[in-house]
Parts: C-alpha cells; structure tokens; sequence
C-alpha cells in the first residue's frame, strides 16, 4: 500500500525518505571494536535504527538488519550476509504494556519512499507486516509460542513466529519473538480479498475479519445485541455490552453495505448461539459457524486459563460464499496474546486453577455465547471427544514439557542477557503494599503476577507443574481417561477424492488427529479440516487451486502416511 507523505508524518518523513540506507547508524558493526568483544548469539539477531523517536501514533522510517546463519550457527554482529537488510515502518504497539520497560513494536517492510515491500523474514513467507513480541511479563518467554504453535497443531493458522535477540539505536532490548501479524493473506487468515466495489450480491459475503478487543477511532465497530458477562467489582454479577471491531477490512476502506452486511451476519450468528441446548438449535447455529473451529478455540482458550481469554485479542473470521450458493460460515480464531495465560496472572480468576474462563469476570464482557454453548449436549460432546485426541496427542503432558524444554534450552544462554537487562523481574522481593508501583515489590511484574520466581530455571518448571494441575482438571470435567482413545498401530491408508470447488474429502480407518495439506513444492497450503462423516474429513483448499497437493494425515496412534492427489 502506497504510504503518502502527509503533514501527519511531517518533514522528519519527507527529510528520511530521501537518506540513503547508509544515513543510518550501521549498528551491527558499531559494537565490536575487537574480536572477543563481538556480541554473538545461537538464535537470530535483530538491528534497528531509526532517525526519529519511536512512537505509538505513527509509524517512522528505520533500518532493520536481521544475521541468520541458520540453525546450529553463531549470528555475529560483524557478519556481513544478512536475512534482511534494508527499510522499516515501525511503531510501538499494545496498551497496558505500553508502560513497560521492554516495548512491543509492529514493524513493516518498506522501499525508500515508505512503500510496501513483501519480504520473506527468518524463513517465513513473504509479506510486509510484522510484529515485535516483547515477553515482558512472561518470565518463560515463550507462552504466546506455545499458544501459536498448539492452534497450528490442532489444525489451523497461527502466527508464525522466531525467536531473536534485538538491538533499537544500539540498545540492546533482550529476547523478542518476531512474529507475523494477524492479516488476510494467501499465506495468513486464507479469505477473499474484499474490494471497495464489492458491495452487493456474492461479492458483499466476504472475506471478513472481526474480534472482540480494546478499539479506538481508527477502528469500525459495533455493539453486540446480546448481553455480555461481566461480573461487579463488589460482588454480585451484571452485564456489560461487547463491542465487536471490524479488524478487516481497515474502517477507511469499509463501505457502508459492508459494514451493514458482516454487523447483520454476526448479530444473527450470536442470537442463534444463544438457543444453544434447546432442541435442534445446533441444526440452527451450526448455519452460521463452523463448529469444530468452535470446539477447537474453546479447549485452546480454556487450556490456556487465560485472563484475557474471549473478551480480548478474540479473532474470527468468515470467507466469500461459494459459488455454488454455499454460505460460508465464521471460524474461531486466529489465537493472539497469552503473555497472561497459563498460570501467569492473578486477576480475572486467572490463578485459580479450577476456574472457566467463560465464567467472565469483571475487566471486560465475556460474549455470552461461549457459556451458552455448554449449555448444548451436541457441543460438549464433540468438546469432550476433540479434548482425548489432543489430550493423549500434542496437549499430553510428555508434549508439553517436552515443548518448554527444548526452547528452554534454545534460550539457554540469550535468557541471560534477557535478565541481566531486565533484573528486577527475576526475584520474590516481598515488601508488601500494592505493587511495585505502590511502594511495595519491586519486581516490576509484581502487580499482577500470580507468583515469583528467583530463576529461569524454577520458571520453566512452575509452567509445566500448573499445566500438569490445569489438565487434571480438565480431564476430571471432560471426562477424559486415556483408555478413552483408541490406540492403533502397524501400516494404515487414507482414501483421498477430488470433491470440487478446491474441496477434498480424505477417509480412513484411523482416529485422524491431524491432516495437512502441501504443494508439490513442500509450501504447506492449509491444514483445517472439519468431520463430514464416520472417519471422513473434509478439507477447503482453494477455490482456484488446480495443481497437484500432497495430504499428509496423522492418525491418534502415531502413524503418518501421505498421497499426492491432482486437483
């Protein structure tokens, strides 16, 4: 997208469009004069430089250099290859952690004249919005990590991430995890591109991006027409309005029919979940919403405990009806922030253990669908069956420490450095009082924290304690016992049919717990699949894709098998 000079930006844009790259400070090669002196790292190093002050209203032009050897190599900040090497946009993003010594930013790819440029970063496919995910408040580093990669096990997109040590104007900022942001993209959130002439007719019906989350005036939004759960400060229970935000299209490309038409479908959508438990209403609610999608970000936002969970950071998205008049339905997701999940926060009933997050509570309206749903004995069961083949599968606990152990020991020597800069977040300091802010700890995490650590060490091993407490709950309310999933082994096959419309239909005798689909040239096209029979899966990859695809299945036992299919 053309950026155009405007007064907004003022003369310091117009003045750094004109600079050459070597305007700005080379600070990769500034901060080592001799050899042992020269900052090393196993995981990528990012460099930043800027000419203006990084601010959060708009975005100013930098330089960003990224040294990646690639994996079991040293990064250097005397190497002279680099992964990119070349012009940013870049602000502060977040609110609360605005405050933060270690400050979140939304990076773009640019030309020198502030354009748009697609840039492949650390491997991952190419595009021009980023974001820089500062672990600030998660002594582990890695539970948004986690978070990303479980949705992307389970079958769906998730932000692709890397971890990285990073440098702004010759600071150095600690661990980041750079991450791609939240975007409608072949390669992201997979959903028609909506043109501002598509205004009526099949055109009008998508694609779409909506979320329940904080919004401001640059965002569309309107308010749900079904009461919230919020919970008084004081005690007793109320309702508060959700406030849904139109996340795509962007409010200034939004027309009018638009924002009529996606308003209408989520209103309708939420009045239909509402009859959720009474007779035939999943027949009634299931026109609106894909429901293993559904039953997928339920076990994910409950597993996670977290206190933002469905009330912030809560994305859905809905594609283009097809052309054979098919409606196409709103999928939960795409999962966002959990620096506050998993045993990390004690407000919100985030630090009992025992607690639903659709429960609410008093910081934001919980959209009252989601308790609604357990409510309906069809939901809870597909819940209750989804749950045992993740349980024994990607969510076992043998998975999931094994998921914090290795990047524990990715992060073995930069988590050092993160808290040689960041010291005071390490330590169980208690002076009593309300926080650091209040006199009290002087940890600055304190405040909200539902516990303290004096170690990275003690951290890794505090999550995956609360993991092993948070599935046994789970598993006692959702009946889970391993004996409950089948376990097969030996050779097994799949049968795969070309059912049109970029559709495929996969079938086989096995628990499938898992099926991706990649082309000929091992670039994963999708992996979202959605039961349509006994042991049939049904998997949409593209209305135009024609080419051969290879569909690689997981069965609940362990076993992998693929075959290619021409579409």
């Amino acid at each position: 997208m053309q950026k155009t000079i405007s007064s907004i930006r003022g003369l310091i844009f117009s003045a750094l469009v004109m600079l050459p790259l070597s305007s700005f400070s080379d600070t990769s090669n500034d901060l080592a004069t001799n050899e042992e002196d020269v900052f090393s790292s196993n995981i990528p190093i990012v460099y930043i430089t800027t000419s203006s002050t990084i601010s959060k209203e708009e975005k100013v032009m930098g330089r960003m250099k990224i040294i990646d050897n690639g994996e079991g190599k040293r990064n250097h900040a005397t190497d002279s290859v680099f992964d990119y090497n070349g012009y940013i946009g870049i602000k502060l993003r977040g609110n609360s952690s605005l405050s933060f010594d270690q400050k979140k930013y939304t990076v773009e790819t640019w030309d020198s004249l502030g354009n748009d440029i697609k840039a492949s970063l650390l491997g991952m496919p190419a595009e021009s919005d980023w974001v820089l995910i500062a672990p600030y408040n998660d002594i582990s580093l890695v539970r948004d990590a986690f978070a990303f990669n479980m949705w992307n096990e389970m079958g769906h997109w998730a932000p692709r991430c890397r971890m990285c040590e990073v440098f702004v104007n010759d600071e150095y900022v600690g661990v980041y995890n750079l991450c791609e942001k939240i975007k409608r993209d072949a390669n992201r959130v997979d959903i028609a591109k909506l043109k501002t002439e598509d205004i009526a007719d099949r055109e009008l019906t998508g694609g779409y991006i909506v979320r329940v989350d904080a919004y401001d005036d640059e965002d569309a939004t309107f308010e749900s027409k079904v009461p919230g759960i919020q919970t008084s400060f004081w005690g007793g229970g109320n309702t508060g309005t959700v406030v849904w935000t139109i996340y795509y299209p962007k409010k200034k490309n939004l027309q009018p029919e638009q924002k009529k038409y996606i308003q209408a479908f989520v209103d309708s959508m939420e009045v239909a979940l509402q009859s959720a438990g009474k007779e035939n209403a999943a027949e009634e609610y299931s026109r609106w919403v894909d429901i293993p999608s559904f039953v997928d970000y339920f076990i994910h936002t409950e597993l996670s405990l977290n206190a933002d969970g469905f009330k912030r950071s809560a994305y859905f998205f809905k594609g283009k009806d097809k052309k054979s008049g098919e409606k196409a339905k709103m999928f939960a997701g795409p999962v966002w922030d959990y620096n506050l999940a998993y045993g990390n926060c004690n407000f919100c009933n985030a630090s009992d253990v025992e607690a639903w997050v659709y429960e609410g509570c008093s910081t934001n309206p919980t959209p009252a669908f989601w308790k609604q749903l357990t409510n309906d004995e069809s939901f809870m069961q597909q819940v209750r069956e989804r749950y045992a083949q993740l349980r024994s599968t990607i969510i076992s606990q043998k998975s999931i420490d094994d998921f914090f152990d290795t990047k524990a020991a990715l992060l073995d020597e930069a988590k050092d450095r993160h808290y040689a800069k960041y010291s005071n977040l390490l330590g169980k300091d208690s002076g009593g009082g309300w926080g650091w802010w209040g006199g009290g700890n002087t940890n600055p995490v304190a405040y909200f924290a539902a516990y303290l650590v004096d170690s990275y060490e003690e951290e890794i091993s505090t999550v995956k304690e609360w993991f092993g407490k948070r599935l046994s709950f789970l598993d006692k309310n959702w009946g889970y016992k391993e004996s409950s999933v089948k376990t097969l082994s030996g050779y097994f096959d799949i049968e795969i049919r070309n059912a049109g419309e970029g559709k495929i239909v996969v079938c086989s005798d096995r628990d499938i717990y898992k099926i991706t689909v990649y082309s000929l040239g091992g670039n994963k096209l999708v992996s979202q699949f959605s039961k349509s029979g006994n042991n049939c899966y049904q998997i949409q990859i593209s209305d135009n894709y024609k080419k051969p695809v290879i569909v690689v299945c997981d069965a609940m036992d362990g076993n992998s098998i693929s075959r290619k299919i021409k579409l």
